[in-house]
């Protein structure tokens, strides 16, 4: 397997609930939302997941194409607006949101998910405002505990909020397999 190069690895917390998910989703599907550059696609298909990523930004996606050329994976990648692309239902096993924010459209990434799908969120929080870089804006910028909320109904399985050296909400959730299990979250 090749490794990342030092310049863009992926993140840690992400590295290592992909590794988890593709025990439990040997060969399944996943989907990288606002993929950019491909770090965490190319993470989620050294894997071995079949991996779409997607991104508004052309010129990032021919870059991460470049890069799984370059380390023998496969990335199917889409450039489309996710303001307005849909999604499809119950299809991927895995879906990474990595430093992008869209709270309207965030049960569409839960109900993209299988049941059974691992949904991991690494974003930034408004203490991200006490750094010197990074995003500004309120819409980018998650509350404390906002995280949480955005993925009611989803069964938690790690939950963290950390302000250095980024400021930073995690979360590692699955879909629950019955709409029996999602009422007791």
């Amino acid at each position: 397997m090749n490794e990342q190069p030092p310049d863009n690895p992926p993140s840690p917390f992400i590295a290592g609930w992909v590794r988890r998910a593709a025990g439990a989703h040997p060969g399944g599907r996943a989907l990288d939302v606002a993929t950019g550059r491909g770090r965490h696609a190319l993470a989620l298909a050294h894997a071995g997941f079949h991996t779409t990523g997607i991104d508004i930004r052309v010129d990032a996606l021919q870059a991460a194409r470049t890069r799984a050329l370059a380390e023998g994976v496969s990335l199917a990648l889409v450039c489309a607006d996710l303001e307005i692309f849909p999604l499809p239902l119950s299809r991927f096993d895995v879906v990474v949101v990595s430093r992008y924010l869209d709270r309207v459209r965030f049960r569409h990434f839960i109900e993209a998910l299988v049941p059974g799908g691992i949904l991991i969120v690494e974003t930034f929080t408004e203490h991200q405002l006490r750094h010197a870089r990074g995003p500004r804006s309120p819409a980018h910028l998650l509350k404390p505990g906002e995280l949480r909320m955005l993925t009611r109904g989803v069964d938690v399985l790690f939950d963290e909020e950390v302000t250095g050296p980024d400021a930073l909400a995690r979360i590692a959730a699955r879909r629950p397999l019955s709409r029996r299990s999602s009422a007791a979250a």
